[in-house]
């Protein structure tokens, strides 16, 4: 990533309508997602946190338009669009029998020409997002041989791998322990260090809120976008979950907190 950036927005989408067999699920969305930035996206279950994040991604089909880095999505050819954009999904499936070396290898194809064997850069980009998951040691083990937990930091490796300047995250905590889901708050941290731009979605609300921004989505429309540490979000974030949650600091941070009364 070199020269200055040709637009201040990772993401922007106008006009976004999708609908899961027949039926809605997004109702004319309208973003803008900054660069550089980490942006978590929150809701109730069912309110399209997941449907958005993959019309971003390119991966469904959909009514309305996407920009990618300040280009029109539609026009940017797919082998550079899987260069500039990493994604990470909800329970992706990969062979038991490929080996976790070769898993994240996949997301350097992008980078590889056509039935070439992996660089010297590709190599060294597939280590260090390994050591950055602390996956580097099932490097000859297969996926079939690792726990969830395990698969999913392979997974978020694979992503890494990319070195794309947008990554597009659903779900990324999913079957990760506290300390494993801490490793990848860090991860996230050095690649905002790096300029790059994170957009997730999250059930953690807490973790959410370690973000730049945050979009709150419910029924298919976005209700807010705001800093993370604005109460004009918190008191949003806290309607949306019919008030059960509050938006409280603790040791510096704001955390949700369930209510009991």
């Amino acid at each position: 990533m070199s020269g200055l950036p040709s637009s201040p927005w990772a993401l922007q989408a106008r006009g976004i309508q999708a609908q899961l067999g027949r039926s809605p699920v997004l109702h004319g969305i309208d973003i803008d997602l900054p660069r550089g930035r980490w942006t978590s996206v929150v809701g109730p279950n069912g309110a399209g946190k997941s449907t958005l994040l993959k019309v971003l991604a390119q991966l469904i089909p959909h009514a309305g338009t996407v920009r990618l880095l300040g280009d029109p999505l539609a026009g940017v050819p797919a082998r550079e669009r899987a260069r500039r954009m990493a994604w990470l999904g909800q329970n992706e499936s990969s062979g038991d029998d490929l080996r976790v070396w070769d898993v994240a290898m996949l997301g350097r194809l992008p980078h590889q020409a056509w039935l070439a064997g992996p660089s010297a850069a590709d190599v060294a980009a597939v280590e260090q997002a390994l050591r950055a998951t602390q996956a580097w040691d099932w490097r000859a083990r297969t996926l079939g041989q690792l726990s969830g937990g395990e698969r999913q930091r392979v997974l978020l490796a694979r992503a890494l791998a990319v070195q794309a300047e947008v990554l597009l995250m659903d779900e990324p905590l999913a079957n990760l322990d506290p300390p494993h889901q801490s490793d990848w708050l860090r991860v996230v941290r050095q690649l905002l260090a790096q300029g790059r731009t994170v957009v997730s979605v999250l059930h953690e609300i807490s973790f959410a809120l370690h973000a730049d921004e945050m979009l709150i989505v419910a029924q298919g429309r976005v209700l807010h976008q705001g800093a993370c540490g604005d109460a004009a979000t918190h008191r949003m974030l806290e309607q949306v979950f019919d008030h059960r949650i509050a938006i409280v600091p603790v040791a510096g941070q704001w955390v949700a907190l369930a209510r009991d009364d």
